[in-house]
């Protein structure tokens, strides 16, 4: 069994993965006491062979999961850093490291289901777009803030944009609330739409449309096109990298 962790900017995310199937799972958001609460509910779970990571977060936050990984396991997690190529994708980027590595492993978890040539969508504290061909190559993405985080940087930057509460996005809104919820989710929608218009020439002009991420739910219905909703994309891409270089280990 191998414990794959996932430390996204919201939360970190985790997950045994016994064969093909994750057999326990978790997350716990950065707020919580995290040496605390990994301790009390890893207790209960079976031991790993193997710990794997990938990181967007500082190094105090890794420390901090790889701390709670040794004790509870006596296993130091190995962190996967952004490569120019592996199982099967190639990097786009010039400087291959600076690809998030959560956004690399959704690519390696796309192509090893057989869902290229396709758009990945992730929706989260970040909007993040990639283009991905049927040959497993990266022909690069976008970023932009997530629905939520663009409505925090309208209220930080104003001072009479002040809503009494949490709004719905609407058509047309008539109260500041639903104003900034409605232009935020749907400015992100037209994002995702606009990538796929321009990247759908070079994908075979009907690529698959994924989109995952803490907020995919709801934006998924405000987008013109069908999407496929798939979740935990990059904890199902770190099981694709850890069982590759297993077998890779083993033939070495």
């Amino acid at each position: 069994m191998i414990l794959l962790l996932d430390l996204g900017n919201t939360r970190l995310k985790f997950a045994l993965l016994d064969g093909a199937e994750f057999s326990h799972r978790g997350a716990f958001g950065w707020d919580a006491d995290i040496a605390h609460e990994l301790a009390t509910l890893w207790a209960s779970w079976p031991a790993p062979v193997r710990v794997v990571g990938a990181s967007v977060v500082d190094p105090a936050r890794e420390t901090a999961v790889a701390v709670a990984a040794q004790k509870a396991f006596g296993l130091s997690p190995v962190w996967v850093r952004t490569p120019a190529q592996a199982c099967g994708v190639t990097n786009a980027y010039a400087e291959p490291h600076r690809l998030g590595v959560d956004r690399f492993l959704a690519l390696v978890d796309a192509h090893a289901a057989g869902r290229s040539p396709c758009v990945l969508a992730s929706v989260g504290t970040a909007l993040t777009l990639d283009a991905l061909d049927a040959d497993g190559r990266h022909l690069g993405g976008w970023i932009a803030p997530g629905p939520l985080l663009m409505q925090q940087s309208v209220l930080g930057a104003t001072v009479q944009v002040r809503p009494g509460g949490a709004g719905a996005v609407r058509d047309l809104a008539d109260n500041t609330a639903d104003g900034l919820a409605s232009g935020c989710w749907q400015a992100c929608a037209a994002l995702v739409d606009r990538f796929v218009e321009r990247s759908a020439p070079l994908l075979g002009g009907h690529p698959t449309v994924t989109l995952g991420g803490g907020d995919a739910g709801v934006l998924a219905p405000l987008l013109e096109r069908e999407v496929l909703l798939v979740p935990d994309t990059v904890l199902r891409g770190l099981a694709v990298w850890a069982k590759a270089h297993t077998e890779t280990a083993k033939i070495a």
